[in-house]
């Protein structure tokens, strides 16, 4: 030994040349493991919920089909994720640089059968996802089957309107022929009720459903039928969406929009706007109410005594352009 210690190690350290020890990776690890243990485990969610993925509880027959393609993507989506993941984790563990030698690892350029593989890959990942969406999407908008109940659904800054196109008593006309309803293309027409007089409701964005204090008006709805909504709008691009429904579709000026759900379960349903269509877009909310056909007509009928017979305007004729296109696709 050298007489003032030359040969000692020397301790690398902070002020005063005191030793910093560091921070064991195994204590790191457990840190992290707490904390995605923690987020994990602290939200709202039950066993019950998380097969669901974030979804609410379907309340329409044609809702399941939507949160079973919803599964589809995410086990797909983790699929992929555990696939680059690995691959990812194997090369930073078998491929780090070694302390003991200094030298570039073997590089692999030019190999065709790797360079196929990520190319076939990911356009077989996006074949199979494209063809359960087109599939999947292609039966909820179908509209073969004559419906119950139709609704046209007219948006406007800033709330909603229901046209109930049914004959109702004490209301007197015809949807077919309403000049309130010019909006709508005859192919919906055609699946109008006869002399159907119909109700209506509007709300605003101050309105409250009296049951839930919730904000907006409320739509109507009997359980077991099968309603379609015509979507029209007065004014710019909204967008009808009733949450538990797993269903939403843009209502457009110019052109309009249908599809048709069956609601299988009572109860009183948030709905909103999923359209950012100007500053008060926050406000346009509105709520759903399932009932049995019997109080649906009951309340029908209440409408009409109210004096809210016939129908509002449904908005924005649809341009010739758009009609010509509607015209070629029949």
């Amino acid at each position: 030994m050298s007489p003032n210690g030359s040969d000692l190690p020397h301790a690398v350290g902070g002020a005063g040349g005191t030793p910093t020890p560091r921070r064991p990776m195994r204590r790191k690890l457990l840190q992290a493991l707490t904390a995605g243990l923690v987020l994990a485990t602290a939200t709202g969610c039950t066993y019950e919920d998380f097969p669901r993925l974030g979804m609410p509880t379907p309340t329409t027959e044609e809702a399941p089909r939507i949160l079973s393609l919803w599964q589809g993507s995410w086990a797909a989506a983790l699929a992929t994720g555990v696939l680059v993941w690995g691959l990812i984790l194997w090369s930073a563990f078998f491929h780090r640089r070694s302390r003991t030698k200094v030298e570039v690892p073997p590089q692999t350029r030019y190999n065709m059968p790797i360079e196929a593989l990520y190319t076939v890959v990911p356009i077989i990942i996006v074949s199979v996802l494209f063809y359960f969406t087109a599939r999947d999407e292609s039966k909820l908008l179908s509209l073969d089957k004559k419906p119950d109940v139709t609704v046209n659904v007219v948006g406007f800054q800033w709330s909603w309107c229901f046209n109930y196109i049914e004959g109702v008593d004490g209301s007197t006309g015809d949807a077919k022929s309403d000049k309130n309803l010019a909006a709508i293309p005859d192919r919906y027409k055609k699946d109008f009720p006869a002399d159907a007089g119909g109700v209506y409701t509007c709300g605003t964005p101050g309105e409250r459903n009296p049951q839930t204090n919730n904000p907006g008006p409320t739509l109507w709805l009997p359980e077991g039928k099968t309603v379609r909504f015509v979507l029209t709008s007065r004014d710019v691009i909204h967008s009808f969406w009733v949450v538990p429904f797993l269903m939403k579709q843009d209502v457009i000026p110019g052109h309009t929009n249908a599809f048709q759900v069956t609601p299988n379960k009572q109860g009183t349903f948030l709905g909103k706007c999923a359209e950012l269509c100007g500053v008060d877009h926050s406000r346009m909310l509105f709520n759903v109410k399932v009932v049995s056909p019997e109080r649906y007509e009951q309340h029908l009928k209440d409408l009409a005594k109210k004096g809210q017979t016939g129908y509002v305007p449904a908005g924005i004729e649809q341009t010739a352009h758009e009609k010509n296109r509607e015209t070629t696709n029949l």
